[in-house]
């Protein structure tokens, strides 16, 4: 008889640059059984219950201080680490990943507590705290970027990249745009991650008709947060919350204007896309600004502070590039030296190399 396939839980919740990474990664493992770990009423909820097993627990982030507040986290902590325990254990799981954020705490307590193998992916340059604290209790935290190492030395870590979904790594891609946008035309593309960005989204509307004036259409996408969306009318406009097919987007775009999440950092690299980074200012701990650094380092971006932003320096900055076409392609060039395309395989070969030595011993 053959052998039973491994089964492995993924806890990644919250955010677009956590889930999508774990579900490209999922998706190179067909032969392994896969369920999931998340938050009721998170992104997860939407993108996971059609391909894999969803089970939720309810935790949260702790605040700063102590409150009333903050022993109801605790206890939800404490809680939610005995019910990962009951899944891992009626699962018969063999090992856990995870992409970080506040699951990961009671996720890689429990996995830990049962003697089972962990695989951590952590995307940012700066590892978050949770990457920091629980990272010596991981079999090994596979890296985004190299810059990361650095902040981990008590880890076995290694670099694989951020994987990326599918869509991104056709190069075909961005041939078939279903947007009315002509061929030729330099296009901007701004967006803020899956969250949005208010903040940036209202000084581009300042920004925009210097733009059109020079020829420049403009795909706005502006979250679903965003009160002033649909402030803006104009025919080399087009604004809407999301837009699917981000990868034929990007590939046409001759300029990003993006916060600097790893997500959104990867797939431009990925793309090859030339962006001007402004990073978002309450990221914990700063985060986006380190990851910024390295695109601004490598030559493939530039960034700006939010509180050094005003609408004509951002007005000049994109005209400045639109005019300098060699420029851009430099950019782009440089975006894609920094690009991990195969990031999904090494990670996870990577998965498999842990499990199956546990499996084993």
């Amino acid at each position: 008889m053959a052998n039973p396939p491994l089964k492995l839980l993924i806890a990644a919740s919250g955010t677009g640059g956590h889930l999508f990474p774990a579900i490209a990664l999922a998706n190179k493992l067909p032969e392994y059984e896969i369920e999931w770990l998340g938050v009721p009423d998170r992104l997860e909820t939407q993108l996971v219950p059609s391909q894999y097993p969803l089970n939720t627990i309810s935790v949260e982030g702790f605040q700063q201080g102590l409150s009333l507040s903050s022993a109801r986290t605790m206890f939800k902590l404490i809680s939610s680490i005995f019910q990962v325990r009951q899944i891992l254990k009626a699962g018969n799981f063999q090992g856990l990943f995870t992409t970080g954020g506040y699951i990961a705490g009671p996720a890689v307590i429990a996995a830990r507590s049962l003697g089972l193998p962990i695989i951590f992916h952590e995307s940012n340059a700066l590892p978050g705290k949770v990457t920091r604290f629980f990272g010596p209790w991981c079999s090994v935290v596979a890296i985004g970027f190299d810059a990361a190492a650095k902040y981990l030395p008590k880890c076995k870590n290694i670099c694989v990249g951020t994987p990326v979904r599918p869509q991104f790594l056709d190069e075909s891609c961005g041939q078939s745009l279903s947007l009315p946008i002509p061929d030729g035309v330099p296009l901007i593309v701004v967006f803020g991650g899956s969250q949005g960005a208010v903040a940036v989204n209202k000084l581009v509307r300042e920004c925009a008709p210097a733009w059109f004036a020079a020829g420049a259409y403009v795909v706005h996408l502006t979250g679903d947060r965003d009160p002033g969306a649909d402030s803006l009318q104009h025919p080399q406009y087009i604004s809407m919350p999301f837009y699917d097919d981000m990868a034929a987007l990007l590939r046409r775009a001759n300029l990003a204007i993006s916060r600097s999440g790893a997500g959104s950092l990867t797939e431009l690299a990925v793309c090859g896309t030339p962006a001007i980074l402004i990073p978002y200012p309450f990221a914990a701990e700063d985060h986006q600004s380190f990851n910024s650094a390295v695109f601004t380092e490598a030559g493939a971006a530039l960034s700006f502070q939010q509180s050094e932003l005003t609408t004509a320096f951002l007005q000049q900055q994109v005209l400045d590039l639109l005019q300098s076409p060699g420029e851009l392609t430099k950019m782009g060039e440089k975006a894609k030296a920094i690009a991990t395309p195969d990031s999904a395989d090494k990670l996870a070969t990577l998965v498999r190399e842990v499990l199956v030595n546990y499996s084993i011993s």
